[in-house]
């Protein structure tokens, strides 16, 4: 269940990122195509008039009377307006922006870190579900075989149940009838012990799946959004060495947008550190759990030795 829930995950992701990388890129190219190749004016073809009737110059004026002043036009003024920098409209500072806005390679950046907190939270649900399922029924399978006497009993008490304690039982069982008709107990004891180990390891192994995923991600995340805020302020330094100007409106959107790759970057690394440090408790307990499921079987298959050892002691009597 974990294994095929991370998968489908894991391919949504990917393709989610695969369209995110190719609108950025298709927007870069068409912003440098634009810049490239611009609008070349359309050519006016000179009207042709007839021509005009001689003008008489007009009275000259009084040299006493005011030279009126040339007013400017409100059209003139707005046109001032729009080219100063200070009057422009403030960029747009929105986290969907800047990411649309921001290097390829940071880009790339905020998109890993992102899937790494996807890939985060998958492992976190999948794993609540299977602990929490794996412990219940253990838990009631200890609980059937409590008031078993012998091997056989407690088989048939867990039926057709799967699990880390069938497993136990049935190693047991068959330890059992390979070392039949051998006298010595303690080879037989010694040689269960062993299986029941290679149980528990790899009934451990099983559990703890996926917890190695999540420590990378809680200790190479801040690092990875520490690349990406590197690399983004070094792009806005590039950008205000080539623009000439320290101007805030023009520093501040770069460094936003580096900033914003350190930002996911630790919302990617605390859920996973937070959510390793539960699930190596939890998986504690659980393993604890397991091993007395192990002694459980070792009790009954000792118990199942000692009749055998007993009755064939009575028979040699008698």
């Amino acid at each position: 269940m974990f294994r095929t829930s991370l998968r489908t995950i894991s391919l949504a992701a990917a393709l989610i990122m695969g369209s995110l990388v190719s609108s950025a890129i298709a927007q870069q190219n068409g912003s440098q195509q634009s810049v490239a190749h611009p609008t070349a004016p359309s050519a006016q073809t000179p009207a042709v008039s007839a021509p005009a009737p001689p003008v008489q110059a007009p009275p000259i004026s009084n040299a006493s009377e005011p030279a009126t002043a040339a007013t400017p036009s409100p059209a003139g003024t707005a046109g001032v307006n729009l080219l100063n920098p200070d009057t422009a409209s403030p960029h747009e500072l929105s986290p969907w922006s800047m990411f649309m806005s921001a290097d390829i390679v940071v880009q790339l950046v905020m998109i890993g870190l992102a899937f790494a907190s996807l890939v985060t939270w998958t492992i976190c649900i999948a794993k609540l579900a299977e602990l929490s399922l794996a412990r219940r029924a253990l838990r009631a399978a200890l609980n059937k075989i409590g008031d078993a006497r012998s091997l056989a009993e407690a088989q048939m008490a867990l039926g057709a149940r799967e699990g880390v304690l069938a497993s136990l039982l049935a190693s047991a069982m068959h330890e059992a009838r390979l070392s039949a008709g051998i006298s010595s107990d303690a080879g037989i004891k010694e040689r269960a012990a062993s299986s029941f180990a290679e149980i528990v390891r790899a009934e451990s192994r099983r559990i703890r799946l996926g917890m190695g995923l999540l420590a990378t991600i809680g200790a190479t995340s801040p690092f990875v959004g520490l690349f990406g805020t590197v690399w983004g302020i070094m792009n806005s330094f590039i950008g205000i060495s080539k623009s000439q100007t320290t101007n805030l409106a023009v520093v501040a959107p770069g460094i936003a947008e580096a900033l914003l790759a350190t930002a996911l970057g630790l919302v990617a690394a605390i859920p996973a550190v937070i959510i390793y440090n539960y699930f190596a408790r939890v998986t504690r307990g659980y393993t604890e759990l397991v091993g007395r499921a192990s002694g459980a079987a070792g009790r009954l298959l000792s118990r199942d030795l000692d009749r055998t050892h007993g009755s064939l002691t009575s028979r040699a009597a008698e």
